[in-house]
């Protein structure tokens, strides 16, 4: 990578991250107000639909897990420095709905009752503090242990490519400008992480609608797997994920079959090869790693996975996929 480049990649973290910082800053100042998704999207000037999973990408820990911790340590330094201050009223101070979902979230962190802690001496509030840092640093070396990225451009094409290692294997990402496209899809509700027998079935069901009506024609027929939520928002019982493959425009559709139009537009592309273990890895190398030195931040779109091929002919088992992400200038 140039000196230019390296200055420039530096420049477009240094971005990303100071957005982070303002809503860090906000949290610290707000702990007992309005920290809503959309509230906090706001103050980093990115999309609601994609701020969280490019917080905890960079963060290490998801908002609310940020959030809930600056709160509980808040909460732990009022009950050390006010010890005429009743725990509810600290409670309250420090954000929490009551004493009762206080009094479970100060367990949880520290093991023992806030009572408990208040009555601790200052050398053992330490050992506990120095424990909890820990675990907090294993949870942020998202950002720091970020891989190198190279970026080069094709001359003939003008295409944008970047190429950085993850698990020892080169990734390809690209800024594409992906056709509309037309699907099919099947609707699931529910958990689905690493579940593979899952999206096999469901793939299954729509190709068997598909096949008596010569829909399936590859290479030209493409499978999709698009995504409105975010896991670490949404209850897993209520995630929803359309299982799709294109089909020609006003394709008629009935039963558990429903039709969709995929906008086009420009989209990061990470091109992987994934063991359905390490897709989480892969969206974070995208978001959290690609994303903040590339110029681009996320359109307010949904994001789709592509699927290149049938991961029982891999030799290792693997699914070739694109990661999409809809994107638009920083």
């Amino acid at each position: 990578m140039s000196t230019h480049d390296e200055i420039r990649s530096r420049a477009l973290r240094a971005e990303y991250m100071g957005r982070i910082n303002r809503v860090m800053d906000y949290i610290e100042a707000n702990l007992d107000g309005d920290l809503s998704l959309q509230t906090l999207a706001r103050v980093a000037n990115f999309s609601a639909f994609h701020f969280h999973r490019i917080f905890r990408s960079i963060v290490g820990e998801t908002l609310y897990q940020f959030i809930q911790r600056r709160r509980i340590e808040k909460a732990a330094s009022f009950l050390k420095s006010n010890p005429t201050k009743s725990i509810t009223e600290i409670a309250f101070d420090c954000g929490f709905s009551g004493s009762a979902t206080f009094a479970r979230a100060f367990k949880e962190a520290f093991g023992i009752s806030a009572s408990q802690w208040r009555n601790l001496d200052d050398r053992d509030k330490s050992k506990m503090c120095k424990a909890n840092s820990n675990t907090d640093q294993d949870q942020s070396k998202t950002w720091k242990d970020a891989p190198s990225i190279l970026h080069t451009m094709d001359l003939t094409t003008g295409t944008q490519v970047w190429r950085c290692q993850m698990n020892k294997k080169e990734v390809t990402i690209e800024v594409r400008d992906m056709p509309q496209m037309h699907v099919a899809y099947i609707r699931h509700i529910g958990p689905y992480k690493g579940n593979a027998s899952l999206f096999e079935s469901l793939f299954g069901r729509l190709c068997g609608w598909a096949g008596p009506r010569d829909l399936i024609k590859p290479p030209e027929t493409q499978f999709l797997c698009l995504y409105y939520d975010d896991p670490d928002i949404t209850p897993e019982e209520k995630l929803r994920v359309d299982v799709c493959m294109t089909v020609p425009e006003h394709t008629a559709v009935d039963g558990e079959v429903s039709a969709a139009t995929i906008e086009g537009g420009k989209y990061a592309v990470g091109c992987f090869e994934l063991l359905p273990t390490e897709y989480e890895e892969a969206w974070a190398t995208l978001l959290g790693h690609w994303l903040p030195q590339s110029g681009y931040q996320c359109d307010d779109k949904p994001c789709y996975e592509r699927y290149l091929n049938d991961p029982k002919q891999h030799p290792e088992g693997r699914c070739v996929v694109e990661i999409c992400v809809p994107v638009k200038p920083l």
